[in-house]
This record gives structure tokens, sequence and C-alpha cells, in this order.
């Protein structure tokens, strides 16, 4: 079966690669992936593979059904870009002002797109079905596009027995994949807020009480959360990011805002972390006389794999990639929004090693010079179609 992906991949791999260039220099952020959508669907007529539209938007459900009854199998590859200036020199940089592909989603979709074309040709190795899900809209956190598919229809005619996410990962060198049998990646909540205080001149600090004092006790205070309330063999990140208050050098501030974010693994360390984070804003406020004001986003849940999926994954990499394709990783505490396909079906996401050949000028993740090995494009695809047929296979002999 080896040779027999590799002979179809060869067939399609400087396609894939085009596609990734045009789309990398066409990016369109979450919610208006109209003209990628459109790509998708003209590739998936010309491969011959059965499509469906209408998910969340721009979202796109390929139908591959093989020659053999059985279960069914989902690929997913999200499609959406960043507002971010694109600050690279290669000659396919984006064409779109203040829009980038800076999270590898153009390879996710040209590789899915190359997957399905392999998978089309190798009906007769398929015992069941393969759906191939372009989604949009994975960086709209906390809202996310995976809901809103799921939601939509995309799984009400054919149910996914197991499904699979694959990100590219910097991190990882090429021809080699990372794959967690659980925690793979954080939940990831957002904050926003606001306190106020009395403010004043600064000559007279008795007649207010000064935002932005209320605000320094705050955060000082939150950071106790993790260090103080949270296990130390458990996971939980708590950071703001942004602050902003006070007029001038000789004025007590009657306003601060900041933001942040809340990054856990389990569900109940997520709760006890957002119950002290409110206890500790509400109390702090009250013992200073001023008032607050939380805004508290729930985003993605962690992304958990199941580990018979992530076991099967782990087989498919080392029998296509190699013995060492698959080495122990650590989890990330970035979040993904296919982790909510992982509460409804069984599965796993995994890391595909794409770090350029000069591992030292290598950016990460949603950095403006962001840049990917193209090479790793074949063996993903490669690696998608092996893993779909492997647990197809497997679930055929349940």
């Amino acid at each position: 079966m080896k040779s027999t992906i590799q002979t179809y991949i060869n067939e399609i791999q400087d396609e894939m690669i085009e596609i990734r260039r045009h789309l990398h220099q066409h990016p369109e952020l979450s919610g208006e992936e109209f003209q990628t959508s459109e790509l998708v669907q003209k590739k998936l007529q010309a491969y011959g593979i059965e499509y469906k539209t209408g998910y969340a938007g721009t979202g796109v459900l390929g139908i591959i059904k093989g020659s053999n009854p059985g279960k069914t199998v989902a690929l997913r590859a999200d499609m959406d870009a960043l507002p971010i200036q694109e600050m690279n020199d290669h000659p396919y940089i984006s064409k779109e002002n203040g829009k980038m592909h800076a999270c590898g989603h153009d390879a996710h979709t040209s590789m899915l797109l190359g997957a399905g074309y392999v998978l089309n040709q190798m009906k007769e190795h398929i015992s069941g079905t393969v759906l191939l899900v372009f989604q949009p809209a994975e960086e709209n956190a906390p809202a996310g596009g995976s809901k809103q598919m799921m939601e939509d229809g995309v799984f009400s005619e054919y149910q996914p027995d197991v499904i699979y996410g694959q990100h590219v990962w910097p991190g990882l060198p090429v021809g080699e994949v990372g794959i967690r049998d659980k925690e793979m990646m954080g939940a990831s909540d957002r904050f926003k807020v606001t306190v106020t205080g009395r403010g004043g001149h600064a000559s007279m600090p008795q007649d207010g009480n000064d935002a932005i004092i209320i605000a320094n006790q705050m955060i000082t205070s939150l950071q106790t959360i993790v260090s103080r309330n949270v296990n130390p063999l458990d996971s939980a990140v708590l950071t703001v990011g942004k602050i902003e208050g006070g007029y001038r050098y000789n004025v007590i501030a009657d306003k601060v805002t900041f933001e942040g974010t809340i990054r856990t693994y389990l569900p109940e360390v997520k709760q006890k972390v957002k119950s002290r984070f409110h206890t500790i804003l509400w109390q702090t406020a009250e013992a200073f006389e001023g008032s607050v004001d939380i805004e508290y986003l729930d985003g993605y849940p962690a992304t958990i794999n199941t580990p018979e999926w992530a076991h099967v994954a782990r087989n498919s990499a080392k029998d296509l990639l190699g013995e060492q394709a698959a080495p122990e990783v650590e989890p990330s505490m970035a979040g993904e929004d296919f982790a909510r396909f992982l509460e409804h079906y069984p599965g796993a996401f995994i890391w595909l090693g794409t770090q350029i050949e000069n591992k030292e000028e290598q950016k990460p993740l949603h950095d403006p010079k962001f840049k990917l090995d193209e090479r790793a494009l074949p063996m993903g695809s490669s690696f998608l179609v092996k893993l779909a047929i492997d647990t197809l296979d497997k679930l055929a002999r349940r």
C-alpha cells in the first residue's frame, strides 16, 4: 500500500504546492473564506469527489465511498487566515494587506485536497467512507467554526466513527509527527476586566481611590491562583497581556482595563481557576471601594486525544515515515477549535513537522515571518491517506 500511496502522491504533489501557494497569496479571514471554499469545491469536482456545502457559511464536506462496506472516518482541515501583515520575502507572499496564512491553514487545505485525490484513486483499499471536512473560522475564538458546522448538519448523513485533524508544527523537523495519547492542546479562555474607581488630582490622593492601584492589586493577586490554588502536578496558565489606563502624569485614574487569557487541560482545573479569578476580582474591588466589570469568554475546550486512535495514528506514521517518525512530544497550551469535534467523536489531533532547514530562522505560528518547509506537504498528505485506510481497517475488524 505504501508504494501505491506514493505513486498517486507523485501525481498530485506539484499541484498541492501550487494550491498552497495560491491560497497563501490570497488569504481570507474567518467567515470570509469564499474564494478558498470555491477553490476547494472546484478541485473536488475535478477529482470526481462528491461534496456538499452550506456548513458554517463556507464549509465544505467531501465524501469518498470505498469499494467495500464499512465504517466512517473524517479528516479535517481548517481554511482561514489571520489578520497579520506578512513580512516574508518569498515570491508568493500575501497579496492581501493585513492578512496572512501565518498558521499554516493554506497547507492544511492543500494537503487534505491531495489526500482526497489519492483516496479517490484507491477506493478498492477503502472499507467504508472517508469524509473530507474543510472547516472555516478556526481562528475565530471563542465561537469557532466546528460547532457551527455540526449544528448545520455536516455529519447528519454520515456520522464519523473516528475523526482526525492535522496541524503544521514548526517545532518538529520534516519527516516527524507529534502524537499524544491524551492531552494535546489546552483550553483557551479570554477575559477583559474593567476597573472603575474615583479619580482626581495627583496632589490630593485622599479624594480618590485610584483605579490603577486597584488594577495593580488585582493583577498581582491573580498570579497566586496558579501558584497557590492549582495542584503543581496539574497545568494552568494565567496571563495578562494588555493593560490600559490613566490620562496624564498628574491625574489619578478613574478607569483601567486589562485583558488576558487562561489556559488549562482538565475541566475541573479550569473551573477552579475561573472561580478564583472572579472571587479575587470582586473582593479586591470591594476592599478598595471600587467596582469591576468582568467579561469572561469560555473559549475552545482542551484538545484531548482518544488513546486508541492516537495509537493507530502513531503506527501509521511509523509504517509510512519510519520508526523514528513519531517521537515523544510535550503538549501545548495553545487552543484549537478541533477540540469541539473531539467532544462528540473519538479521534486524534496530530502535529506535522514543517521546520525549515535553517531552524535558527524558524519563526513560530502566528508570526508575520512564519514559514514552513513545503517538503512536508506530500508527507502530510500521504499520512492522512494511510491513517484513513488503517483506521477503517481497524474499525472493520471490530
